[in-house]
């Protein structure tokens, strides 16, 4: 019986803590009028996993405006900025501000 009992807490943490991170998932930052933006991200700064790979997270680029790396940008807005919608070879050539 204390078998079951421990079985059944540890599931419920296990489902507590899959429900906690889908919750913080960066997909829901976008939201509506949101697309990415490829190689407009400064180090640091970057929304998500970069496409190439090289690391899994937000905020771990460490090179700035790296066409693997994006952040999410008004859409219309991402070549304005020097940025493309799909991943590319490179760094970007952000506009001047």
């Amino acid at each position: 019986m204390i078998k079951t009992t421990a079985f059944n807490q540890l599931a419920l943490a296990a489902a507590v803590a899959g429900a906690l991170s889908l919750a913080a998932s960066p997909v829901f930052a976008g939201g509506e009028g949101k697309e990415k933006c490829y190689g407009v991200a400064k180090a640091g700064e970057n929304d998500c996993a970069s496409a190439a790979g090289t690391h899994s997270c937000a905020g771990t680029a460490t090179t700035s405006f790296d066409g693997q790396d994006w952040k999410y940008a008004a859409k219309g807005t991402c070549e304005k900025m020097g940025g493309q919608l799909k991943p590319f070879k490179g760094q970007g050539k952000p506009a001047s501000s």
